[in-house]
């Protein structure tokens, strides 16, 4: 294979750096994924250590890969984040991540996440903990810099940290109110630009993008109706719309595709929760549970962003008797997920064509099919589980001129199987939803 058909995308992700190099035509031909712990220093709080995840995880991801002949590397991470670094583009405070206290705005009302000035205060408190650092930069400014020399991150990523960036560049007022100066923040270039050179290769930085829309540009779910499940530590749900909208609670914004917008939000109960219910509860095969013998969750394991952005929610596990067994508390565990696919599309009001469901959740076939039996509907499972990642390839190929518009990425999408709904399991789960959405208390009861 030559040089010029292989290009890799590197995701720093909140468990884990994957990484892939991928063809011409999407095809994965090599893959690499290095975890990293997720710190919970305390309920309200969430955050990494930005050195082993940020900086030395891309690194050695790109160095695991072992594709000397690539012919760009683009980068995709979470937003918002945060962290100090030193002269040496080390970091030297923890990395904060989406949802941490130290971004709640003093009395401010809850919003949609990111919530405008979620980053402002991340930039608050870092600067009052490393005053006159070199440098407060996300993720993606930390690994681009690891890789490259190269201080710079995506537009995208810059736009999620409003009111500092305005949308032409670092706002100097607003940074000097959060103790910083623009200098000291990363130089911002549009996704699938060239911005420097990987270090020890021939290879080109490329401007990656934000982990979601990294994953949608690959996903295929562009038609009107299509609805988009991207199952990660956060679980996402986009239904793609023809024109702009908006509905309470839910956030929308602009499709990748011409003309579309796409509707719904982030939701805490995707692995962040499950792999907690993973740690607590006993290993046991879920899909032996009986369909009509299964307690209710309420998977509000650190508070809720969408519909409700409510910090404070919590979990609870709700009609648990002595004849429940770890299966039926798995398996509600994986409905709660599927309530909250569910929830977010009809809160949408759009028609529902299909489900895509992206990204490494996928692997859980109990997952998969627990949405299938939530919502009623086939899920089409996306062939690449890694599509941050992809996504990040298909932008770095941009940057080389070996692609001219991001349309052409949807060729990239794939289905690996479709999960189809039980007939046995839908009447129970249905029930259980309608109980679901009474105790979370949503205008859908």
């Amino acid at each position: 294979m030559s040089r010029e058909d292989v290009t890799i995308g590197i995701d720093v992700g909140t468990t884990a750096v994957k990484a892939v190099a991928a063809d011409k035509d999407g095809h994965v031909t090599a893959r690499v994924r290095i975890p990293h712990e997720l710190r919970v220093p305390s309920p309200d709080r969430l955050e990494h250590d930005a050195d082993e995840a940020w900086r030395r995880g891309p690194v050695a991801a790109l160095e695991r890969l072992d594709q000397p002949h690539a012919k760009a590397v683009g980068v995709s991470s979470m937003v918002p984040s945060l962290t100090a670094v030193d002269a040496d583009g080390h970091p030297i405070t923890p990395g904060l991540l989406y949802g941490d206290s130290r971004g709640r705005v003093p009395g401010a009302e809850p919003q949609p996440l990111p919530a405008v000035g979620e980053a402002a205060q991340f930039l608050r408190w870092t600067a009052a903990a490393a005053p006159g650092a070199a440098g407060y930069w996300p993720a993606p400014a930390v690994a681009n810099h690891a890789l490259s020399g190269e201080a710079v991150t995506d537009f995208a990523t810059a736009v999620t940290s409003a009111p500092l960036f305005d949308g032409n560049g670092w706002n100097a007022a607003a940074c000097a109110d959060c103790g910083a100066n623009v200098a000291q923040m990363p130089r911002v270039e549009t996704f699938g630009a060239p911005a420097g050179q990987v270090r020890g290769t021939d290879a080109v930085l490329a401007i990656g993008a934000i982990d979601a829309l990294c994953e949608q540009i690959v996903a295929g779910a562009d038609r009107e109706g299509d609805v988009l499940v991207l199952c990660g530590t956060t679980l996402i749900v986009w239904t793609t719309i023809a024109e702009f909208r908006q509905v309470p609670g839910l956030w929308t914004i602009p499709h990748t595709a011409a003309g579309k917008s796409q509707i719904g939000g982030a939701s805490n109960a995707g692995g962040l929760f499950l792999d907690w219910v993973n740690s607590v509860v006993a290993a046991a095969e879920s899909d032996v549970a009986d369909p009509r013998r299964v307690p209710v969750w309420l998977p509000y394991i650190r508070g809720e962003r969408t519909p409700f952005h409510d910090p404070d929610r919590r979990a609870g596990l709700v009609g648990l008797d002595l004849t429940h067994d770890a299966a039926a508390v798995r398996r509600a565990a994986y409905e709660a997920s599927g309530f909250v696919v569910r929830q977010l599309i009809e809160l949408s009001g759009a028609p529902v064509g299909r489900i895509v469901a992206a990204g490494g959740g996928t692997r859980m076939q109990p997952l998969m099919q627990a949405i299938a039996d939530v919502t009623g509907r086939p899920v089409e499972v996306s062939g690449v589980a890694e599509g941050a990642a992809l996504g990040a390839a298909f932008l770095a190929r941009m940057a080389v001129g070996l692609e001219t518009s991001i349309a052409d990425a949807a060729r990239w999408a794939s289905v690996d199987r479709v999960v189809t709904p039980r007939p046995d399991w839908v009447e129970p789960t249905r029930e259980r939803y309608r109980r679901f959405l009474e105790l979370s208390g949503s205008r859908l009861a």
